[in-house]
């Protein structure tokens, strides 16, 4: 499984930006890929307080629901 981070997409896009790890690492890109392996690094690294924690929140599409 793969995390794709796509910075357009993130509800917190520039609230939380500077405390995001793609921003601190990167930069802020246009969409950037992280494998498990990765995605499990900068997991470690931020426990261990050497980078700011992934602050990508997506937004969830609500079900379409049908009137009576």
């Amino acid at each position: 499984m793969t995390t794709r981070i796509d910075c357009d997409t993130c509800v917190v896009r520039g609230l939380a930006c500077h405390d995001c790890v793609v921003t601190v690492l990167l930069g802020p890109p246009p969409e950037l890929t992280f494998d498990d392996d990765e995605r499990r690094a900068l997991d470690v690294l931020a426990r261990g307080g050497l980078v700011p924690p992934l602050r990508l929140v997506q937004s969830v599409t609500a079900p379409e629901v049908e009137s009576a």
